[in-house]
């Protein structure tokens, strides 16, 4: 298990979104996120008081959390002198990118010789089978997005807690690192061998109760070409009975990709659609969740007005404005 409270170390990170996993734990964890580490250059900000690593001790902190998601999953060099020094110091550290911890061996050799301990949490800890397709009982959705980083996770997490609160029977279902940190289980997604993903994704969300939901952490989209696995094994592997389409508005081109513009919700809604009634034929859309972070009040509520009738959907961003609508939706499923 990995030792709470964190410290969340944000390195050189040069925005905030690529800082979102720190950004998920401070949101859905609050009370594990004691402070903040920053490297000079860094333009990410949780919020948190910038602590050093002898600050963070006597706060009691007990891991310092790798909280940014860098293109290609890798641990930067730069960042290497912190973290040797926080395993000196006592720390353990945790990280979720696909460049382990374990596999540099100056970490490795300062972890062993102080007795801390390494957390990868991007290696899968289960033989996941392959994918069958056979029906299961209980019901699932799946937050299905125009590009990577757009809110999938956050949505999935603000219908479970609306839901709980009105006694339904609901589970947030993890599939990376960063739902991984803030519930301690699930599958992470894209680090498991392509013939086995849409398997993995059946094995997390097994039979249940007739009125259950599971609400699937979305990964990807199906039109970034860098990530598009992911998502369609979430879709058939998920075989999920509603999809829920995710969105930011205010972006100029897909995340990564500066020659790839962003597809229209409608045209995510049908191709997401299309493929979910392969493994489930009696799947449907059933609500938009707008990313309006970069909206004002008034931008917000006009964009998210100009969205249902668009796409004759309810839309709402849930983070900002709750996610009533979107659970209303799924109780009429």
């Amino acid at each position: 298990m990995i030792e709470t409270p964190y410290l969340l170390f944000l390195g050189d990170a040069p925005d905030m979104l690529a800082a979102k996993v720190a950004q998920g734990i401070k949101d859905w964890r609050p009370e594990y996120a004691v402070g903040q580490f920053r490297l000079e250059g860094c333009k990410a900000d949780m919020g948190l008081p910038d602590m050093t690593l002898a600050e963070a001790k006597a706060a009691g902190v007990k891991t310092v959390v790798i909280g940014v998601a860098n293109r290609g999953g890798v641990i930067s060099q730069t960042w290497k002198k912190v973290l040797i020094q926080a395993l000196e110091e006592g720390f353990d550290l945790a990280s979720g990118l696909h460049n382990l911890l374990r596999d540099e061996e100056d970490l490795a050799a300062v972890a062993k010789a102080t007795g801390r301990t390494l957390h990868d949490v991007r290696i899968p800890s289960v033989k996941y089978p392959i994918a069958n397709g056979e029906k299961r009982t209980g019901k699932r959705c799946l937050a299905v997005g125009t590009d990577c980083s757009v809110g999938k996770m956050y949505t999935a997490l603000c219908m479970e807690k609306e839901m709980r609160e009105r006694g339904m029977k609901a589970s947030f279902r993890a599939t990376g690192q960063t739902g991984i940190l803030i519930t301690g289980e699930g599958v992470p997604l894209d680090a498991v061998i392509a013939d086995f993903m849409a398997g993995s994704i059946e094995y997390l969300t097994p039979d249940n109760d007739a009125d259950h939901w599971d609400l699937i952490e979305g990964q990807g989209s199906l039109f970034h070409v860098s990530y598009s696995g992911v998502t369609l094994a979430l879709i058939h592997g998920g075989q999920p009975d509603a999809l829920i389409i995710c969105h930011e508005p205010t972006r100029s081109h897909m995340r990564g990709l500066p020659g790839y513009q962003l597809p229209a919700i409608t045209t995510v809604r049908d191709t997401a659609l299309a493929l979910a009634r392969v493994a489930n034929p009696a799947c449907v859309a059933v609500g938009v969740s707008v990313n309006t972070q970069h909206m004002s009040d008034d931008e917000a509520k006009v964009y998210l007005a100009k969205v249902e009738s668009e796409t004759g959907l309810p839309a709402t961003d849930p983070f900002r404005y709750g996610a009533a609508k979107l659970v209303d939706a799924l109780e009429a499923v």
